[in-house]
């Protein structure tokens, strides 16, 4: 029993020297220098550009010239255009429809016989005004005489077996009738000439309104144009003002593009009259395929949009109807729209447009997912984040455009999200994955050639 116990004793003593011994002879652990925890961000270079920038904006094209098509003049329908339907083109001079020309044809010939009725009383008026005044002077000659039958004329016989004392009692009162009568209007016979003239213009202008109610029998197209919408049949009687549809020019279109003030700065000579022609261009989709036409600045409105508090700029189309051009080049293999492919403008439709701004010596081309909060933006300079404040020319949906002022000569934007960001902190910039080069998969065509002996 004693002998179990030293034996156990030394057990425990030897356990306690191994235990000891290991740790006072075990290795020291190697020191590792702390590491900084810089965080890693996606960057990319700032795109630095000079030039015109293009203002971009979207919009609604509408017909710059539209009527309503009505008669003037009431009738019954004998012809109706059979291009006159909802989108056909209409030539210009055109006859669209003409009314029964019957009674009006009839009222210019009893305008006509009127005119000359009162030709005749004109003629007539005008002979009896030089009787009358031949009269008139012959009776005056015989006034003027002192002798008792100074009123007494070769021609008048009568007058010469008047006893000659009666003929001096009535001598005053001649004269005083002779003078009466050179001023009295009436010896001439001038108003009654002055009315037959005045009837003769009454008939006159009667006969013009016939005239021109015969010429409103036959309504012909104004401009060129497409037929909007038509409500009309031959055999129906119309009214004057009756609206039988409706058509729009299509010499030239406008489209309205909605800009921001700050956007409508950056347009040289919009508010000058008369200043060189602002360049425009506008783009719509048809067929997967987006086609580009040529346009300009027409005017803007200085009336700001109540809804939008836009400033409305009115962009024209010409020739609208004559195809756009693709705005892209077609990938090879492609068969390229043509001139004779390419739709029209459409009135009604959505486009992009593009207006040519003031040019600048330079800008940059900043990604809208690096643009921050109060127009700051995050520069990498020797490894450090640097925060600038940005001067915005334009933005849209994807980029903005920046004054390159106080960025530096080649300036790194942070892309990437960071939870805070400081002056000088320490950031390190991702790699970005590069593609696969086209060695690592050869074309068909380098296969073959290898193959080749």
């Amino acid at each position: 029993m004693h002998r179990q116990r030293v034996i156990g004793g030394l057990i425990l003593l030897a356990a306690i020297v191994i235990a000891a011994l290991l740790i006072f002879l075990r290795p020291e652990p190697a020191e590792k220098p702390e590491e900084e925890n810089i965080p890693l961000v996606q960057a990319e270079a700032l795109k630095i550009r000079s030039g015109n920038l293009m203002i971009e904006g979207s919009g609604t094209v509408r017909a710059r010239e539209e009527l309503t098509l009505a008669a003037e003049v009431a009738g019954k329908l004998v012809y109706v255009n059979p291009g006159l339907r909802e989108g056909q083109r209409v030539a210009r001079g055109a006859t669209l429809f003409r009314i029964d020309t019957s009674d009006y044809r009839n009222a210019v010939q009893t305008a006509q016989a009127d005119v000359a009725s009162q030709n005749v009383a004109v003629m007539e008026a005008r002979e009896e005004v030089t009787l009358a005044r031949a009269e008139l002077e012959r009776f005056q000659k015989r006034g003027a005489s002192n002798s008792a039958y100074a009123s007494v004329d070769d021609s008048d016989y009568a007058a010469r077996i008047l006893p000659p004392d009666s003929l001096q009692q009535k001598q005053s009162a001649e004269d005083e009738s002779a003078s009466s009568a050179s001023t009295n209007g009436l010896a001439t016979r001038e108003p009654q000439l002055q009315s037959a003239r005045a009837a003769l213009r009454r008939a006159q202008a009667q006969l013009a309104d016939a005239q021109t109610a015969l010429k409103r029998t036959t309504v012909r197209a104004p401009f060129a144009g497409v037929v909007r919408s038509e409500d009309i049949a031959l055999g129906s009687y119309v009214a004057p003002g009756q609206s039988l549809g409706s058509m729009v020019g299509t010499a030239d279109f406008e489209a309205v593009i909605p800009l921001s003030e700050s956007e409508a700065a950056l347009i040289p000579g919009l508010w000058r009259p008369g200043s060189s022609r602002i360049e425009a261009s506008v783009y719509s989709d048809y067929g997967g395929t987006r086609y580009r036409w040529q346009a300009y600045v027409d005017r803007a409105n200085s009336v700001l949009n109540p809804q939008t508090r836009t400033i409305d700029v009115f962009l024209r189309i010409p020739n609208p109807l004559r195809g756009g051009a693709p705005a892209v080049t077609q990938k090879e293999g492609q068969k390229s729209a043509g001139a004779s492919g390419a739709p029209p403008l459409f009135v009604g439709s959505f486009v992009d447009a593009e207006i040519t701004g003031r040019a600048l010596d330079q800008y940059a081309v900043l990604p809208l997912a690096a643009l921050r909060p109060g127009n700051q933006i995050w520069l990498v300079q020797d490894g450090k984040l640097r925060i600038a404040k940005v001067d915005i020319y334009q933005r849209t949906d994807t980029q903005a455009l920046i004054s390159t002022a106080g960025l530096g000569a080649k300036p790194v934007v942070i892309l990437s999200a960071l939870k805070a960001a400081t002056n000088g902190q320490r950031v390190k910039i991702a790699e970005a994955r590069k593609e696969a080069s086209s060695n690592a998969n050869p074309t068909p065509k380098k296969a073959k050639a290898d193959k080749a002996p």
